[in-house]
């Protein structure tokens, strides 16, 4: 029997169903294993009072701190993240909750599903219990905390020291390289989609299920400056007569907003929300088109799940952009520009492509082939350590 310590501050609770569902179903693939016991620890980071009190934290209150989640022991260790530091003291804080929430625990292994700063505890805990460490990148991870001045450090030091690194694509383990960790130490390890559940379906039908006539371009993504919405609404603004519908939500909502107004586009552009993963297929396989201008990515899930629905995507050459679009039945890598996105989307509009013909380009991402490459990775760092 594996037994696992899975560490991810990257991992959905009542609260936030839609955070990190990737991650989430990666985990219950091996959990779901009967040679493997699982355990993930979840930590939620939490500013002090008063701070604590604003709407976005204080939404955790109501989350317990020892669950089971969809058949997993998933524990929640609160702590304390302090404004104005950039994350310097976050790993730190994280350690300390960690360490109490699996006093007395035994485990073989550690496996950090994201970087920062998952992966530094990941590390000191591995050290002090004598077992190997895994650590995933993901995108943000790195290209964020693996630069900022605050958090370069750790992350490097995390990298060096662990047992075996992952990436979610071959452009991500470049990204690890580039900080200095030694690349024979990553393995690339790419996302999984359920293809029973993204799927092609009459786009008519589905798209009159949304009040849509015409040509449907969907975005989905957190409604945040990296995700690029702003490029993809000004891109379907010069396109007449097309629709575009965004899910997700953020920050930068209000600027959208009044971005559209601006356009005059507020009869062809709706920002839906926060829209529940499991409604995603819907709305994407409705779509004739995904378009997503994210300034940075490691391998976008929602670039996967549209393949698997037949809709071709539109995205930058960020990332693992060309491990996903290998060829013009794809859709179209461009520039992170409004005319480049919106001369892509017509050209795709134009000539619709069959939808089976998109959707090849999705078979060869299955989570079945996640949760074997995981556990045999993860199985091997036991069997090296001896």
């Amino acid at each position: 029997m594996l037994r696992v310590l899975t560490l991810s501050t990257l991992f959905p609770d009542a609260s936030r169903p839609n955070f990190g569902v990737f991650v989430e179903r990666q985990t219950l693939g091996l959990a779901a294993r009967p040679d493997v016991a699982l355990t993930v620890v979840a930590g939620i980071g939490v500013p002090p009072w008063p701070l604590s009190r604003h709407p976005r934290y204080r939404q955790f209150a109501a989350v317990p701190t020892h669950e089971t989640w969809k058949g997993v022991e998933v524990l929640r260790p609160r702590f304390t993240v302090l404004p104005g530091t950039a994350g310097r003291f976050h790993a730190s804080a994280l350690l300390r909750a960690v360490r109490r929430g699996i006093r007395g625990r035994e485990f073989d292994v550690i496996d950090a599903s994201f970087f920062f700063p998952d992966g530094p505890v990941a590390i000191a805990l591995g050290r002090e219990r004598g077992i190997p460490v895994s650590i995933k990148a993901r995108g943000a991870d790195i290209h964020h905390w693996g630069h900022a001045a605050a958090t370069a450090r750790q992350v490097r030091d995390a990298g060096l020291a662990a047992d075996g690194l992952l990436a979610v694509s071959r452009a991500m383990a470049d990204d690890i390289a580039a900080l200095g960790i030694p690349a024979e130490k990553v393995k690339v390890h790419h996302t999984g989609v359920d293809l029973a559940r993204f799927a092609p379906v009459d786009r008519l039908t589905a798209k009159a299920a949304l009040g849509v006539a015409g040509p449907l371009v969907v975005s989905v993504g957190a409604l945040i400056p990296r995700k690029g919405h702003d490029v993809v609404i000004d891109a379907v603004a010069r396109l007449d007569g097309v629709t575009l519908l965004i899910a997700g939500e953020g920050e930068a909502r209000g600027a959208l907003e009044a971005q559209i107004a601006r356009a005059g586009v507020g009869d062809r552009v709706r920002l839906l929300g926060a829209v529940p993963h499991a409604q995603l297929p819907a709305l994407i396989a409705a779509a004739d088109v995904m378009a997503l201008a994210s300034a940075s990515e490691g391998l976008a899930n929602v670039w996967v799940e549209a393949l698997a629905c037949g809709t071709p995507i539109v995205v930058p050459p960020v990332g693992g952009a060309p491990e996903v679009v290998t060829a013009p039945s794809a859709g179209r890598i461009v520039p992170r520009e409004a005319g480049p996105f919106a001369a892509a989307i017509a050209d795709l509009l134009g000539a619709p492509l069959p939808a089976e013909v998109v959707r090849a380009h999705a078979l060869g991402f299955t989570w079945e082939a996640n949760t074997v490459a995981l556990y045999a990775h993860l199985a091997g760092l036991v069997q090296t350590r001896g």
